[in-house]
């Protein structure tokens, strides 16, 4: 099922993975991907991807490589 299939989230994704990230602190893209899933349903790794690097250029968070095909993601710290 695409993402255009889908009904429309009362919670934007944006914010969810916000919200997840304070809460939980440091994740890995895999927990980050599985927690949503339980929220969202069906969530490819690409649309998270792309919500991740939205919210990078904006600012809100950081993404490190740890290992090749494992990354961490957390809230960028705000001056």
């Amino acid at each position: 099922m695409s993402g255009r299939d889908r009904l429309w989230s009362p919670r934007p994704l944006h914010l969810a993975v916000v919200e997840l990230l304070r809460k939980e602190g440091t994740l890995t893209d895999a927990e980050l991907l599985k927690d949503l899933r339980d929220s969202f349903g069906e969530l490819s790794p690409r649309e998270l991807n792309r919500v991740l690097m939205k919210l990078e250029i904006s600012g809100l968070i950081r993404v490190s490589r740890l290992m090749k095909g494992k990354r961490s993601v957390e809230l960028a710290e705000r001056a």
